[in-house]
């Protein structure tokens, strides 16, 4: 099966599941691109959402590792700033519902799903300083996803620090 008849089978399955179940939204997490896995450019999640039939209960949650690992860069302030425009453009900020947290163990469009503490890898510690700083992500879900739990307290408090 070809790309976008995937895309459309997951939307279609979204269809279903939100015609089943009413009052749930459904919020799809971007991928790191392994494999065959799709999700993982911003013009999948877009492909899907545009034919979701009921666009007020789909969502996106970016998952940091994942985006890095896919070839979006959010080593610099900058450069999360870009990644998050392009989100927006192909996107749509309103979809944003979620957001996980994590370093990447591996580089910048592995397309390999490793997750690392903040600070610990290879995108740093600029992006998590900014996402906390700009105030179109207050109110969104920021979940913790990393691999220390003796180190969350430290990561928890930096986070908070850069919200304040």
């Amino acid at each position: 099966m070809d790309e976008a008849a995937c895309l459309s089978r997951i939307a279609e399955s979204i269809n279903m599941a939100l015609d089943a179940v009413p009052d749930v939204t459904a919020v799809i997490e971007n991928t790191a691109g392994q494999g065959t896995n799709l999700g993982c450019r911003f013009e999948h999640l877009a492909s899907i959402i545009n034919e979701v039939s009921d666009k007020s209960r789909v969502g996106i949650c970016i998952d940091t590792c994942h985006t890095f690992a896919a070839g979006y860069d959010l080593r610099t302030m900058d450069a999360t700033e870009k990644t998050f425009d392009e989100f927006d453009k192909v996107v749509g900020l309103q979809y944003l519902r979620g957001m996980h947290l994590n370093d990447s163990k591996t580089p910048l469009g592995s397309r390999v799903d490793r997750h690392d503490s903040l600070g610990q890898g290879e995108i740093g510690w600029d992006c998590f300083e900014y996402l906390m700083k700009d105030k179109r992500f207050d109110g969104i879900p920021l979940i913790l996803e990393t691999i220390r739990p003796e180190i969350w307290h430290q990561e928890i408090t930096t986070l908070r620090h850069w919200a304040a």
